[in-house]
């Protein structure tokens, strides 16, 4: 039986250690482009600017990053790199809902399939972004390490990525709603002094969707926990995630109560990517875990959180 190479996209935001840990074999890149106009090819270990640099520079919403999809020709690059050692091949990409990276990774597999008929390539669309793709990558792997084979696994992560859930705030809806994943009316709700929007992932097309809102830090904090605790399954068997922009010392007092309150296995603190973070902009706090299947317009979870903000 052929073994299956996992790639994602720069949407994953997994550095190279953690792409090393956690058995990514490749990615395809993208570009941002900077406020000045230049194009940079994006750099998933920060080594041409540190994200401090970065989001710091987004702080007065006076400078802007702009993230590009890959084209299909690219995409073809990075697989042909894995089919000609004999590897099929298991791309997990950004949400179709925010990208154009799924199509085209779609239209270069048809291409390839034709010209390597002996191998096979699975693109499942994670209807994830950032640090939820990252977490679904570290589900692939450990499924490749028990033995499933490459239907197997992608037929699993289409069947469970409804339970990759987010808990956390953003201080600022702005960036977000200027690339078209909010309402602008969203948007004003989320500048309001003191107001912390929180958000899970949408069921149909996998962007966050706001479901309630909480009034200064403290609550917010004390809500991504209880959310996460009325949500999480087996959380002991599983590593999550605590990700941020430009918040470290939250994002670390955030993983410190998750440990102390819903003791997972292991808790990762990590950076939203270049790519995601054009379109995220600083003010990011959130965790990342498998849970409960996330039901039709978040109507179950909205109700768990409204409970919790009372």
């Amino acid at each position: 039986m052929s073994t299956f190479a996992i790639i994602s996209d720069s949407a994953c935001d997994l550095n190279k250690d953690l792409r090393e840990r956690f058995g990514l074999d490749d990615w395809i890149g993208s570009e941002v482009i900077f406020p000045d106009g230049h194009m940079e090819a994006v750099d998933l270990d920060w080594s041409n600017i540190t994200p401090e640099e970065y989001f710091g520079s987004m702080a007065d919403k006076k400078k802007m990053y702009k993230s590009a999809a890959p084209g299909p020709e690219l995409i073809k690059t990075v697989f042909r790199k894995q089919l000609d050692i004999g590897n099929d091949i298991l791309c997990v990409t950004l949400s179709s809902g925010m990208s154009a990276v799924y199509d085209h990774c779609c239209l270069a597999a048809r291409d390839l399939m034709r010209e390597y008929p002996e191998r096979k390539i699975r693109v499942v669309d994670s209807k994830r972004y950032s640090t939820a793709l990252s977490l679904m990558c570290v589900y692939a792997n450990d499924l490749r390490k028990e033995g499933k084979s490459l239907d197997e696994t992608a037929d699993w992560l289409e069947a469970n990525r409804d339970r990759f859930h987010q808990s956390g705030w953003m201080d600022d809806l702005f960036f977000l709603a200027r690339a078209g994943r909010l309402s602008k009316g969203t948007a004003v709700m989320g500048t309001m002094i003191g107001v912390k929007p929180m958000a899970d992932f949408n069921l149909d097309n996998g962007m966050s969707q706001v479901i309630g809102k909480a009034r200064g830090y403290t609550k917010a904090f004390r809500a991504v926990v209880e959310y996460m605790k009325a949500t999480v399954e087996h959380p002991e068997d599983q590593i999550v995630f605590v990700a941020h922009t430009y918040r470290k010392e939250q994002a670390e007092k955030l993983a410190d109560m998750i440990r102390q309150e819903v003791h997972p296995k292991e808790v990762i603190l990590n950076t939203v990517g270049q790519a995601c973070g054009a379109n995220i902009g600083p003010g990011l706090v959130a965790t990342y875990y498998f849970g409960a299947p996330i039901s039709k317009n978040l109507t179950r979870e909205s109700k768990i959180l409204q409970e919790i903000l009372k």
